[in-house]
């Protein structure tokens, strides 16, 4: 096999992940110390701008954030339109294409541009899931508050109550954990459209439009799925055994990059757990304790190093906090357009068009043979 060009060589310095060592870093520092110390707001700003920010940058990123959240009324129109059994991975991939239609200055991609549309796609992602939460239950969006960081401005968005401690730290957490993640499916799919000269409300269109697929966004809301089946069974050690019989694979146990134990889910699963506690539902957190621990005894799952990865407590998180389960890739494009912006505005830095060599493995020498003779 030849060695790879330097000029095919895609690099990075947003984000680094070593399945083998269980590592993740984001622009230098370790998932393990950043995660449980950063709020998502100093996460977004050490990806766009490489380094951490201080109390007055911080408070400025916050307060550009807050202005940059409110829907345009345009938007809501349409939205209001939408059939209500639309699925909200499907109407976010459309409302955010269709910002880019209301946006008149989208074909700017200077580097200007670029960090105002990061901002903004940032800033109203939340406030676009939260709307059609409200909207296909025939309620009306509730507006942004101003002084609450991501977290808490999205759950105080849903129900209009002032939100749970305890889950605006556990969600901020998740957003900090799915934040970047290499050169993922829909972190590459963006860079491609980037790479066409594409305006950036395509290129996070794209991502969204990737991250939709179930082999890449879906592995939360299976977890939740199955720690329901499992509840509804009223036997989760007999739920596990009929699964491990059947053959049924255990969702959120396992993950195609690490070897080790993910690291973000050590992190997350503390914060699921009291979030269970505060909320008077441990139900869920029990249950997918209880799986967790049944894999850890299973020889299949010791001789693979299957571990539980961030998608399975991210799974007890978000459904404690009160979310349907279609919501849940939702919730993670709330995180990861950080990391897709970062890495957009990585790529127009020195912009080359992506086109991956390809394996024909086609028919050759065919002789073409006249329409009537066929």
């Amino acid at each position: 096999m030849s060695e790879t060009k330097k000029e095919d060589l895609m690099t990075t310095s947003s984000s680094f992940v070593d399945g083998t060592k269980g590592e993740l870093i984001y622009r230098g520092y370790d998932i393990r110390e950043i995660g449980p110390n950063a709020s998502f707001e100093e996460v977004i700003y050490l990806l766009w701008n490489d380094k951490l920010p201080n109390v007055e940058e911080l408070d400025r990123f916050r307060k550009a954030i807050e202005a940059k959240r409110a829907l345009p009324d345009q938007l809501l129109k349409v939205m209001r339109q939408l059939p209500h059994d639309a699925h909200p991975m499907a109407v976010l991939r459309t409302t955010v294409s269709a910002l880019g239609l209301l946006d008149q200055d989208a074909d700017n991609i200077t580097v200007e541009g670029a960090r105002e549309k990061a901002l903004y796609l940032t800033a109203i992602i939340p406030t676009l899931v939260a709307a059609w939460e409200r909207i296909r239950h025939g309620h009306d969006p509730i507006q942004p508050r101003a002084g609450l960081n991501q977290a808490a401005n999205f759950l105080y968005m849903l129900d209009g109550k002032e939100p749970n401690p305890d889950a605006v730290a556990a969600l901020d957490s998740y957003l900090v954990m799915l934040a970047d993640h290499g050169f993922n499916a829909s972190t590459f799919s963006a860079r491609v459209t980037t790479s066409t000269g594409s305006d950036f409300y395509s290129a996070i269109t794209s991502a969204i439009g990737t991250l939709k697929g179930p082999a890449h966004g879906g592995a939360t809301q299976r977890a939740m799925e199955q720690f329901i089946d499992a509840d509804q069974t009223g036997d989760v050690a007999q739920w596990f055994r009929n699964a491990r019989e059947s053959g049924r694979r255990i969702m959120g146990i396992g993950h195609r990059i690490y070897k080790v134990e993910d690291p973000r889910a050590r992190i997350l699963r503390p914060l699921a757990e009291k979030l269970a506690k505060s909320s008077g539902t441990s139900k869920w957190f029990d249950i997918a304790e209880q799986i967790e621990l049944l894999a850890r005894q299973d020889e299949y799952f010791i001789e693979r190093n299957l571990y539980a990865n961030v998608d399975y407590y991210s799974a007890v998180v978000l459904y404690t906090i009160g979310l349907p389960t279609d919501q849940f890739t939702c919730i993670f494009a709330m995180s990861r357009v950080s990391g897709w912006c970062s890495q957009v505005m990585e790529q127009l830095v020195d912009n080359r068009l992506i086109r991956p060599k390809e394996g024909y493995i086609g028919k050759r020498d065919l002789k073409y043979v006249a329409l009537a003779e066929r």
